[in-house]
């Protein structure tokens, strides 16, 4: 009988220990992934500051803080759903008439019709999902390219707005209507040198940021990333609280917190973490960044798309109710360029021209950019022209970082 030799199985050899990087290292790897949205911040930052000396410190008066986020918050909520659109590989140039059509549509309803302003509002935001969807079925479902469909958008409901209104202006719109872009958080409590609920808005904004940076941080850890240093952590931390607070000062300290500044701020922290979090979100950068290899994956890719669209078109809906608000009345020419400050907010804050790339804060910050430039340069009584070329100079920086940094990267 023949006896096999057993032999002990060999221990596992540890593997080598994974070298600690310097903070040097750590701070070049993480600003290169994130080069542009930290570029951008900076650039806003400097461009602030910059007006500030130069205005002599009427920028970041109270009032022009005011009307800065008023007279930018329309392009600010097209600027989060144009970034969608350029994150799944497509564009739409139709949001400006779509916007014009929205306000033309809510001016006959409440002024001609006696429509009560609420239920306006839900039908000018259901028509507008609706145009959403009749422009994402050609693109998704016909193969019609984006750019064919929605500049066609862009003449047919141009055209639309100026039949609805007969060339000309319709107005005024109810009290409440117009509140929308117009009126503030009503004040409640005390009389204090500040705005009470505007003080307990920051707090809790404040609370909800540090919150959201302290969960991203042992979500890292929990999958053993790496994670940002513990003292940069807290300056990091320590910055987003005071930049908070200053806004909130600064608010505070005139009438308050504007109500469609609420609006936004809802729109940011919802369509942040659909971006971040849902399957609707990751598929939709899937899309964007290799449309084949996501439909071999299980992603539906149309689908994706028409959503996409359809969500646009409720967003340039809303936007088109905000800048009629604003206005008190629905006028042809309302939404003129508006598609291009979108599409350049997206692309300053960081989209990429051949998708899968963008963020909704890097959109905000982009809109931010070009909102800060228009009232520092008309504050210096720089003309428009100047300040057209300014702009287009900015965009065309942007993209073409964009562009150097990806050639540095793949080489």
């Amino acid at each position: 009988m023949t006896t096999i030799e057993t032999r002990p199985a060999a221990a596992p050899v540890p593997p080598p220990p994974s070298p600690r990087r310097g903070i040097g290292e750590f701070l070049r790897d993480m600003i290169r992934s994130n080069l542009r949205q930290y570029g951008m911040i900076v650039a806003l930052g400097l461009i602030v500051l910059l007006f500030q000396i130069w205005t002599g410190g009427i920028l970041l008066r109270p009032l022009n803080v005011t009307n800065i986020i008023q007279q930018n918050s329309y392009i600010l909520i097209l600027a989060i759903g144009m970034v969608i659109v350029i994150i799944t590989g497509h564009i739409d140039l139709s949001v400006g008439s779509v916007a014009a059509f929205s306000g033309a549509t809510a001016a006959v309803l409440m002024v001609k019709h006696n429509v009560p302003w609420p239920v306006a509002l839900v039908l000018c935001l259901v028509i507008g999902a609706a145009v959403g969807a009749w422009q994402g079925y050609w693109i998704a479902y016909v193969g019609i390219p984006s750019f064919i469909v929605t500049l066609a958008g862009m003449l047919v409901f141009r055209g639309a707005t100026q039949y609805l209104l007969s060339g000309q202006s319709i107005a005024p719109f109810p009290t409440g209507f117009q509140k929308i872009s117009n009126g503030f958080l009503p004040e409640l409590g005390y009389h204090t040198l500040y705005h009470n609920p505007t003080l307990i808005l920051g707090a809790v904004v404040i609370a909800g940021a540090l919150g959201q940076e302290i969960r991203d941080r042992r979500r890292q850890a929990s999958y053993g990333f790496d994670t940002t240093p513990a003292w940069l952590f807290a300056a990091k931390c320590v910055g987003i609280a005071a930049f908070i607070a200053v806004m909130t000062l600064l608010l505070a300290s005139y009438r308050g917190v504007p109500v469609v500044a609420i609006i936004l701020i809802v729109l940011f922290i919802a369509y942040a973490f659909v971006m971040r979090t849902t399957v609707l979100g990751r598929h939709s950068y899937a899309v964007g960044g290799n449309s084949p290899a996501a439909q071999l994956s299980g992603v539906k890719n149309q689908r994706v798309v028409f959503l996409v669209f359809v969500n646009m078109g409720v967003l340039a809906s809303l936007a088109g109710l905000v800048f009629a608000a604003r206005l008190n009345a629905g006028t042809p020419n309302a939404g003129s360029g508006f598609e291009l400050e979108a599409i350049a907010a997206a692309f300053i804050g960081g989209a990429s021209a051949s998708g899968g790339v963008g963020t909704v804060l890097g959109a905000i910050i982009g809109g931010l950019v070009l909102g800060v430039l228009n009232n520092g340069m008309s504050l210096l009584g720089i003309g428009t022209d100047v300040q057209q070329v300014i702009k287009g100079l900015v965009l065309l920086a942007a993209v073409g970082f964009d562009i150097y940094n990806k050639k540095k990267v793949g080489s």
